[in-house]
């Protein structure tokens, strides 16, 4: 050991913040470099599954509401797996199923009408700056409650507003940025070509259920538990401050695993599916190297008096 490593400041374990982060970093490889497969086929299936809603409500197989919600659960299910992709989880630039990670991220956010490529490249930029009030795109979703955060999540996605998703697109240096614009143009118009036509044939109501208001509401939900939940109160920045851990009052699955994002802050390729299983490896470590534990803090950002009370 080098004598500049031997006077470093040691944490509890009598570790030094380098020899941690080694060991963290050594952790943290075993669960990259797999193939997701869950996730292929959850984004893929669930775009059929939401596909196949269209013929089977308006040949009158399924009843309206019953694919309305059917509709509702694929729109909140559609992000991630396209998450996966702009993180090329699938496959890397350059590799042979590279194709399928570009499939599986075009298609999945099909029902949220959010592009593939303009979500690729405002999360970038949400990585990169987290919590940042000028700079990250998903600062809008910031409420002292998760019911302001969605609010603010509609309001963001409303017509002609200058949102930070906007400014975040009119100022990146990204390549592939006009690409971008174009894919999100062509998106937004069979999506009110699609509303318009449906209309125009006498089944306004059902292109409403079946796209136009389950989209709103997966959004918001995905808004509550993929961004607010995550970071709240969305004040701090750093690698091991800007995301948090912290207990769900409706569990990991509804959740969407979101109680482990901050593994995915910190190591951006493993695979969603992985992460509870390296939380509980990097536990102890992330621990003594100070990320922000909320697990003891309800919903309400309030600290609980009893160990564990915010899952309650």
């Amino acid at each position: 050991m080098s004598a500049s490593a031997e006077s470093a400041p040691r944490r509890p374990s009598g570790k030094t913040d380098r020899e941690l982060l080694r060991e963290e970093q050594a952790i943290a490889r075993r669960f990259m470099g797999r193939v997701p497969w869950e996730m292929v086929a959850w984004g893929i299936g669930n775009f059929l599954l939401w596909l196949s809603l269209w013929p089977l409500v308006l040949l009158g197989v399924l009843p309206l509401w019953l694919g309305f919600v059917v509709s509702t659960i694929c729109c909140a299910l559609a992000y991630l797996p396209s998450h996966e992709a702009q993180h090329s989880i699938i496959a890397a630039e350059g590799e042979k199923l590279r194709w399928l990670n570009e499939l599986v991220g075009h298609v999945s956010t099909i029902p949220l009408v959010f592009p593939y490529r303009i979500a690729w490249i405002t999360h970038r930029v949400h990585h990169a700056y987290s919590n940042d009030p000028e700079r990250d795109p998903d600062i809008g979703s910031q409420g002292g409650t998760w019911w302001q955060a969605a609010y603010n999540s509609l309001r963001e996605r409303q017509p002609m507003n200058d949102g930070m998703y906007a400014k975040t697109l009119r100022e990146t240096d990204d390549p592939n940025r006009d690409r971008a614009f174009f894919e999100g143009l062509a998106l937004k118009l069979v999506h009110f070509g699609t509303l318009t036509a449906f209309a125009w044939s006498g089944y306004a109501i059902e292109a409403a259920l079946l796209w136009w208001l389950p989209r709103h509401i997966g959004f918001m939900y995905l808004i509550v538990f993929l961004s607010w939940a995550p970071h709240h109160p969305m004040k701090e920045t750093g690698r091991y401050r800007d995301t948090r851990a912290w207990t769900s009052p409706i569990g990991t699955l509804l959740s969407l695993g979101m109680e482990f994002h901050i593994v995915h802050h910190l190591y951006p390729r493993i695979p969603l599916i992985d992460t509870p299983k390296a939380w509980r490896a990097l536990e102890p470590i992330l621990i003594e190297r100070g990320i922000r534990d909320d697990r003891d803090v309800a919903w309400s950002g309030q600290r609980v008096e009893a160990p564990g009370a915010g899952a309650a």
